[in-house]
């Protein structure tokens, strides 16, 4: 066989390393390859290495020749002959980042020396022997058609999600829309997260969420310290532009892409930063933080307690060590971002849920008490018309599912309770209410839902074919017992017309409305359609 050498002079200009290049151990399966019967030698661990270019030399200075990631292919025979040199030569391979060292034996080496083994050994470079004599330009051939054909579908692909992406930023899509779409993409979890590191969207698995979320923001500070160095093997990229930065996307370890995990990363992040550049009606990552994590939650979108409350504590509210309260605010809107500075003032963080009324999940630390002037003081930061705010409170909870709980009374404790006249902030809790607690804690029950509806059946027809105001009538009556004066005032009618009604009613139910049980039943069935009209 020639003696196969290369000029010193010659450096091949060689395409750089991408993920979806051909690991050594895929060109080592080449059908190339396999017909020189290769056998691997030392460095296993680094069969996974990515080889961008095959480099054919028997120069014992190939080493300057090399960028790092080449596979180089040699005889040998102009390497150097010492023990000392050889071992040397085989230490500046690994520092020049060669990803792999395949010899071909029988033309200068009969068998790999021992001291070339350890070398390789010693460094993590895979070293390769092939038994059989195969023509070098072949195997050369297919990892470069391999290479070039891959690095075609990378080009295809980058395209692809720069498409994609642009077309989602030109639409206007929502920042959990494009996480999500990143997710799909990458086959991984991904994360996007403010400054503070405090979770905006997770777009992660339920089986892993709690894995994954939980102690978020003290492992991603360390992540963004240590940066590759980290443990966790984060890819991290900002979302910014115009010299502002907004936060973070973390995509999480994940299998490889054709466009390159850190591409694909980088066309998301760039859909976002147009995204915050062009939000008009406010911050768009905080009314996804703060209302669609509680209106899912609520909505019981949640595998486990375990990965909700890494959610929640993740997205900055503290669950595990703080008392929770369910919060609805009736008769003003109340903004996401007031609740937050309103839970602030107090020491404590706010969830916002959606909705003609506002559902506040409260968290505030043990030390504080959340009696009625802290609740006033708490309702009268939420709104500068603080007067018309009714704030249903449900009872304390510990642990998210108390908290759920919490909200959901005090939601039916406001569909519950008819508003008053007076000036507010009106301070209504579900532990002075035990018949509304009681709804609440059975309103699925179907024995319940047959009351309401076998008491207040005629009422109901009536109304609804009459537009009529019975019910709300039958509702006034009952919350102010043995006063008929102040149910009519209550109901804006003029007594007159009010006690009209109440003969009405007492003869469409056929019930004597005065009877103390009758009213206890009456006013169950009204707790329960309010409960239920969700």
């Amino acid at each position: 066989m020639a003696e196969r050498r290369e000029e010193p002079s010659i450096h091949t200009d060689r395409p750089g390393t991408h993920e979806s290049s051909p690991t050594v151990r895929e060109i080592i399966g080449l059908d190339a390859v396999v017909a020189g019967h290769p056998q691997l030698l030392a460095g296993e661990s680094g069969l996974d290495a990515r080889v961008r270019w095959v480099h054919v030399s028997d120069s014992a200075g190939v080493a300057r020749l090399l960028d790092g990631g080449e596979l180089l292919l040699s005889t040998g025979s102009g390497w150097p002959e010492q023990p000392d040199e050889l071992r040397a030569f085989v230490d500046g391979l690994v520092t020049a980042g060669l990803a792999c060292l395949v010899v071909e034996l029988g033309t200068h080496y009969r068998y790999m020396p021992a001291v070339l083994i350890d070398a390789a050994r010693a460094g993590g470079l895979p070293l390769v022997a092939l038994h059989r004599e195969v023509k070098f330009v072949t195997i050369t051939e297919a990892v470069h058609r391999r290479i070039i054909a891959e690095q075609t579908a990378a080009l295809r692909a980058r395209d692809d999600v720069r498409a994609r992406f642009t077309a989602l930023a030109l639409r206007g899509s929502p920042a959990d829309f494009i996480v999500h779409q990143l997710a799909q993409t990458l086959g991984a979890a991904v994360v996007l997260e403010n400054l503070a590191h405090e979770v905006v969207v997770a777009d992660v698995a339920p089986s892993v969420e709690e894995e994954v979320l939980t102690r978020w923001e003290v492992r991603s500070r360390i992540a963004h310290r240590d940066g590759a160095a980290s443990a966790e093997d984060w890819l991290i990229v900002p979302v910014e532009a115009r010299g502002i930065r907004w936060g973070y996307l973390v995509a999480l370890p994940g299998p490889p892409h054709p466009a390159g995990r850190a591409g694909v990363l980088e066309q998301g992040a760039i859909a976002l930063a147009l995204g915050r550049l062009t939000d008009t009606d406010g911050d768009e990552w905080a009314l996804i933080g703060r209302r669609r994590l509680l209106d899912e939650l609520l909505a019981g979108r949640w595998s486990t307690a375990g990965g909700a409350t890494a959610r929640v504590e993740a997205a900055g509210m503290p669950v595990d060590s703080a008392q929770l309260y369910g919060l609805v605010a009736s008769g003003v809107d109340v903004r996401p971002e007031t609740a937050d500075v309103a839970a602030a003032e107090l020491g404590g963080r706010a969830l916002t849920a959606g909705g003609p009324n506002t559902a506040i999940l409260l968290s505030l630390p043990a030390r504080v008490p959340f009696d009625d002037a802290t609740a006033r003081r708490f309702a009268s930061a939420l709104t500068p018309v603080a007067d018309r705010l009714v704030l249903s409170i449900g009872a304390a909870g510990v642990g998210l599912e108390a908290g759920l709980r919490s909200v959901q009374e005090a939601a039916d404790l406001a569909r519950a309770v008819r508003p008053v006249a007076a000036r507010g902030p009106h301070i209504r809790r579900v532990d002075e209410r035990p018949l509304a607690r009681l709804v609440s804690a059975l309103r699925d029950d179907h024995r319940v839902l047959q009351h309401g509806e076998r008491m207040l059946a005629p009422l109901i027809e009536y109304d609804m074919t009459r537009h009529g105001d019975l019910l709300d009538v039958l509702g006034a009556m009952l919350s102010h017992p043995g006063n008929r004066t102040a149910a009519a005032s209550a109901s804006h009618l003029s007594r007159s017309v009010f006690y009209q009604r109440i003969a009405l009613i007492q003869e469409l139910l056929d019930a004597d409305l005065d009877d103390g049980e009758v009213q206890a039943a009456l006013h169950l069935a009204l707790l329960v359609r309010r409960s239920s009209a969700r």
